[in-house]
């Protein structure tokens, strides 16, 4: 690495670039998947039944002893309605079919919502973040505007968090969350969306050089290990390479640990840690053996590398001083109107059937609509903060534990002056991996000069041990660690002194999520399926290319609420396939 007066040198191409060369389209696992793909026409009838006859008078068409069956469960996409998706019927098996369908009616979900129930909307969008806004836009643009957003927070954004920050007089608007447009635009490629909002919107941002302006310390002050750096660079590429080549020969998962190990880059040194940490763990918050080798490389190669469709390598930083959130703010103001916002509106408990859907608040208010769009993290449906009833099902239940909530923390001070590095970035390496590593000056001629700002990030499990700490421990934990970075500087008392604690926040329950090892695609499937007709979810983990990512979760609006949308003008659908047991593709060996 460098020393503050020193930077890397990456010779050749862009550092991202570099770290983005796996080239392959991500199969789910065939040899893994249920019979959910080869239905017997008699159990394709009964997904049918469950599926599309709770409002037959809209969905069914019985023409002549032929019953049309509008899904095709083997397929991604609806499809119409046509001979081809018909089948007929005896009189005797409609009758049966009739009689089954009534039974169901009456109670197969255990609850009833009042069908009769004045309706509140058509739609509630829980929750007000990049999801929940943008499907409410895509409703919008549909000519669906009987919707509502229910918000938790006094303001709409969701985790793109913002707050004022510094002593009287020297007080700036620092992100506490979301901080960074990922990938932006290459050329006339695809165009990062959130990037298209932020220059629609006119936010003030500004490139983030997070490899070529960057200082390195030691537990003994400055530390060059320029060597260690570069090669955790090389490792992480070829890290992605390996998962690509596995995937190409249909091999299974694995830890990225095991990807780690496997090419040789087993990283002992507490430089090699944390330069290692530098080009993951601060990525996807959360470590290499907690994380999916395959997933996690497609999840940097989608965003960031433009041969299999990323946007490019640039790393905007927001500095606005409205906040990184006023761009969904700003998107939402062009077409919500008063009446469809309900802030500071905590949900209770979720109760859903084939009639409706009911939504109880904390306040003791029930709201009726026919359809609910629930955008919570994933934190948030892991932790039980909201009750679901029916309880979900045992399919969506394994889904929504197996993958993971990652916390991401980044901790600020405030000093009378600057008297740290002039990079742009900082690198700690300490015995202890993952131990206040990654630092970052705000006081720089590219953000905030003359601030006196620095903050230095940790993640994963270091995140969970600091929230349940006092203030007061972390802030002398970390002018310990700045005091062995600068051991002939006497480190004064910060003028402020803060950091959010996303992981036990229940509205939140953690930063964004991540997909370990042991989560299979159908699990994935499953996590994004709608329950029954009318319980919906999206958000940034329900995004397959960009789970954790601000703009996974403008795609997912997107396209749940075009799905969503396409349900509704139609009568009713089935929605999304999930598959009810995801099987091991060999039998155990006992």
């Amino acid at each position: 690495m460098q020393t503050s007066a020193s930077r890397i040198q990456i010779p050749g191409q862009s550092l991202l670039r570099s770290r983005s060369r796996l080239k392959h389209v991500f199969p789910r696992r065939p040899e893994s998947r249920s019979s959910l793909t080869t239905l017997t026409s008699t159990t394709a009838v009964h997904q049918n039944v469950i599926s599309d006859f709770c409002a037959f008078e809209r969905r069914v068409h019985m023409d002549m002893g032929a019953i049309c069956l509008p899904w095709d469960f083997s397929a991604r996409e609806e499809v119409p309605c046509d001979p081809v998706h018909t089948q007929t019927m005896s009189p005797l098996r409609m009758w049966i079919l009739s009689a089954s369908l009534l039974l169901w009616t009456l109670g197969a979900w255990g609850l009833s919502v009042d069908a009769t129930a004045h309706k509140d909307a058509s739609v509630l969008i829980l929750g007000g973040g990049v999801a929940g806004v943008i499907a409410a836009r895509t409703l919008h643009a549909k000519g669906i505007t009987n919707f509502t957003i229910v918000e938790a927070k006094g303001e709409l954004g969701g985790r793109m968090s913002s707050q004022s920050f510094g002593a009287p007089g020297k007080q700036i608007t620092l992100e506490l969350g979301a901080n960074w447009v990922q990938g932006t635009q290459t050329g006339d490629g695809p165009a990062n969306p959130i990037w298209t909002l932020a220059q629609k919107h006119g936010l003030h941002t500004h490139f983030n050089d997070w490899y070529g302006s960057i200082s390195t310390y030691g537990a003994t002050g400055p530390s060059d290990f320029v060597d260690e750096f570069n090669d955790s660079v090389d490792a992480y590429t070829n890290l992605t390479i390996a998962a690509g080549a596995r995937v190409d020969k249909r091999l299974v998962d694995g830890t990225a640990r095991t990807g780690y190990s496997l090419i040789g880059a087993k990283s002992q040194t507490a430089q090699a840690m944390a330069s290692e940490y530098y080009q993951f763990d601060w990525e996807y918050a959360q470590t290499p053996e907690q994380s999916s080798w395959i997933a996690s490389s497609w999840g940097n190669n989608f965003t960031y590398n433009t041969d299999v469709g990323g946007f490019g390598d640039d790393n905007q930083m927001a500095l606005d001083q409205r906040g990184f959130k006023y761009l969904i703010q700003a998107e939402a103001s062009e077409f919500l109107q008063p009446h469809q916002v309900r802030l500071n509106t905590t949900v209770k408990k979720i109760m859903y059937s084939n009639s409706g859907v009911e939504v109880e608040l904390v306040s003791g208010e029930t709201l009726h609509a026919d359809y609910a769009l629930c955008t919570f993290s994933l934190g948030v449906l892991q932790h039980d903060d909201v009750v679901f009833q029916p309880t979900l099902p045992d399919w969506k239940q394994e889904a929504v534990q197996s993958m993971v909530m990652a916390t991401y923390t980044k901790i600020f001070l405030q000093f009378p002056e600057k008297f740290w590095f002039d990079t742009e970035m900082a690198l700690y390496a300490d015995s202890e991996r993952g131990r206040y590593p990654v630092w970052q000056s705000l006081d720089h001629e590219n953000f905030f000069p003359g601030s006196g700002i620095i903050f230095v990030t940790v993640t994963g499990d270091y995140s969970q041990r600091i929230e349940a700490l006092p203030d007061s421990q972390v802030q002398e934990e970390v002018l310990g660690v700045m005091r062995a970075m600068f051991p002939n500087v006497t480190i004064p008392e910060p003028l402020a002194f803060h950091f959010p604690r996303w992981h036990s926040d229940p509205l939140f329950r953690g930063s964004y999520s991540n997909w370990p090892a042991s989560f299979f695609s159908e699990h994935h499937e499953n996590l994004r399926a709608n329950v029954g007709e009318r319980l919906w979810f999206a958000g940034e983990a329900t995004s397959q290319k960009y789970f954790g990512f601000l703009h996974g979760a403008y795609f997912e609006g997107l396209d749940v609420g075009t799905s969503l949308a396409k349900c509704i003008q139609r009568g009713g659908c089935a929605g999304m396939q999930h598959v009810t047991e995801i099987q091991n593709p060999r039998p155990y060996q006992t």
